[in-house]
């Protein structure tokens, strides 16, 4: 029992080296990853990987060399904002007033989502109470005279 664990133990810490080594990826794909996250000062609509502009070439290429002189992602994505600002940055960090542009659209689609859930209950009830209404007794002074009448036609 001991040795399958040990054994299980093992495995788990080799299948972790090489989960996070596999999503890692090369300096390339790193390079890319990253140039993904950061905004094109020049085309102020694409990333620093989609721009063809001259800056983002020259900024790719930095991120490369920072890569490969063995700076974390982190670090070289803090050197962009210290040098541009937040504003270098496609999706804003997540913390103080910035965690209201992440959680306001989960916000819209809850509340969304109880318009549409509240629209089909007062719906629902409208047409049970519709129904209601329309199994109602008679009215008792009507229903007697309705029965006189039919026992007078009987005759």
């Amino acid at each position: 029992m001991r040795k399958a664990f040990v054994a299980l133990l093992i495995a788990g810490v080799l299948l972790a080296g090489w989960a996070s080594a596999t999503l890692a990826g090369s300096i390339e794909e790193q390079t890319l990853r990253l140039a993904a996250e950061l905004r094109c000062p020049v085309c102020q609509n694409l990333s620093v990987a989609d721009s063809p502009s001259e800056m983002a070439i020259q900024m790719r290429e930095l991120i490369y060399e920072k890569m490969k002189q063995g700076e974390s992602p982190e670090q070289i994505r803090s050197y962009f904002v210290s040098r541009y600002g937040e504003w270098i940055l496609l999706a804003p960090t997540r913390q103080g007033f910035n965690w209201l542009a992440w959680l306001l659209p989960f916000v819209a689609i809850l509340a969304g989502l109880g318009v549409i859930v509240l629209t089909i209950r007062r719906s629902i009830e409208r047409s049970h109470r519709s129904n209601a209404e329309q199994l109602r007794p008679p009215d008792p002074r009507y229903a007697s005279r309705l029965e006189a009448e039919l026992k007078e036609m009987e005759r």
